[in-house]
């Protein structure tokens, strides 16, 4: 899955690291209503296709694991500042369509 890497030089190999962390930093520091979706952008940058046959989970089950996430950020992070804004469609950050997506 890896072997790309292997033929890869240095520079390379410490461009594609600079870029990668990049991508994880700013998945981190996402806050608020970002915390809660889909990062195609982020699986854009691994050199395989992105599988389009993704599952997703009926709603009562959906929901009930965003639950269940929100409660771990509660304990994991207790003294986070809290993010009192609604969600507004307008201000998301939506993500164009990767070319490496497989249809």
């Amino acid at each position: 899955m890896d072997d790309d890497l292997s033929e890869m030089t240095r520079e390379s190999l410490v461009a594609e690291v600079k870029r990668l962390r990049s991508a994880i930093r700013e998945h981190r520091d996402s806050s608020g209503h970002d915390l809660c979706w889909h990062h195609p952008q982020l699986w854009g940058l691994l050199p395989e296709p992105i599988p389009a046959d993704i599952a997703v989970p009926p709603w009562p089950k959906f929901l009930r694991g965003c639950l269940k996430y929100r409660e771990s950020l509660e304990r994991e992070l207790p003294e986070a500042r809290r993010h009192e804004q609604e969600y507004d469609a307008s201000l998301h950050r939506r993500t164009p369509a990767r070319p490496n997506t497989i249809p």
